[in-house]
């Protein structure tokens, strides 16, 4: 079947078939994948962790020895239970042999999770799993602004805290690129907050916001702004941690998309601050001048023409992993060299 849409997703999981199949879960945002197949393998083995029902298997040994794959969905559980084989780090392994024998099956009680990277539609192991009835694609990208406020939901009702607005704005500017790390970083800050009974501003400031490490919003705010000591910086910091790049690349296309609109509001006569201030969700505070500059900087028609930079580097990037860090590296620059360029000349 086609990959499973948005709102499905989570049904999927929390009620998994019971008949075998296989279900693969795939895209940029590797924390999502990891969590989801996390919590689809835990739902499909009702918590049985026999280890010979529940197999773990890296996806380098199943290329290569194709037959293997084929040979756990065929083992009969000694004990009986549901068997599961988990298949971790499909990216970039070349699956298919050892796929295609058992989705050529007539029946088969196994269930089949695989973890894979971003894998372009139509070729591959999309192309297996979404053409066949008893399979199913999940796919996982970076959170939007409703998953982010959920996530924080989430972490901030099981911590027993609330969260001011500007606290929330504050998250949705540094969280969204991976899952697991944007999970990992409300969890560190709900600890921080316990007993306070609310989390704000400066919580963040203080645990999420730490000034030794380079942010994404800052490279943008440093490509945005035309600071090119600054985004320079930033890039040898994205080289060596090895970060994904076409997650940062839409982070900053939806950067400049929003001053485009934001933009529009201000040709129209509207106050820049007011077109700042009435952002939904709100601007943090700490960026709020950022914001003002670059509105000061740009124009409508060289937005357009930023957009469409960052646009193909996104492309890029996606089609390409390794070649995302350089891709993006000469978009940001090209786009910090235009700001640079235009705030001299006002």
């Amino acid at each position: 079947m086609t990959a499973l849409k948005a709102g499905e997703i989570d049904r999927f999981i929390s009620n998994p078939p019971n008949a075998g199949g296989v279900v693969l879960i795939f895209g940029p945002d590797s924390g999502l994948v990891s969590e989801r197949a996390t919590r689809l393998v835990g739902k499909a083995s009702e918590g049985d962790d026999d280890p010979f029902n529940l197999i773990k298997i890296d996806a380098s040994d199943i290329s290569s020895d194709p037959n293997r794959l084929i040979d756990e969905v065929l083992t009969v559980p000694l004990f009986g239970g549901r068997r599961i084989v988990w298949v971790k780090d499909a990216s970039g392994k070349n699956l298919t042999p050892a796929l295609e024998p058992v989705l050529g099956l007539d029946d088969w009680q196994t269930l089949v999770v695989l973890e894979g990277g971003d894998i372009k539609k139509g070729v591959g192991l999309r192309k297996l799993v979404e053409n066949h009835k008893r399979a199913v694609a999940i796919p996982c990208y970076a959170d939007n602004d409703r998953g982010i406020d959920q996530l924080i939901d989430e972490e901030t009702r099981d911590a027993g805290l609330s969260i001011t607005r500007e606290a929330r704005a504050a998250l949705h500017s540094l969280l969204g690129g991976d899952r697991m790390a944007s999970r990992g970083e409300l969890k560190k800050l709900c600890l921080y907050a316990l007993g306070k009974g609310r989390i704000d501003s400066e919580d963040i400031e203080a645990i999420i916001g730490d000034a030794s490490s380079f942010e994404t919003s800052e490279l943008i705010d440093a490509a945005a702004s035309g600071d090119l000591s600054k985004l320079d910086h930033g890039l040898e910091r994205l080289a060596d941690a090895g970060s994904k790049a076409s997650v940062i690349a839409n982070q900053a296309l939806k950067h400049f998309q929003q001053l485009h609109r934001m933009r529009i509001d201000v040709d129209q006569g509207k106050p820049a601050q007011a077109v700042i201030d009435a952002q939904r969700p709100p601007v943090f505070f700490s960026r709020k001048p950022a914001f003002a500059q670059q509105l000061r900087i740009w124009a409508l028609a060289d937005l357009e023409r930023a957009m469409d930079i960052l646009s193909e580097a996104t492309r890029i990037s996606r089609l390409n992993d390794p070649l995302g860090v350089p891709v993006l590296s000469e978009a940001l620059l090209k786009v910090g060299r235009a700001a640079r360029a235009r705030s001299q000349r006002r």
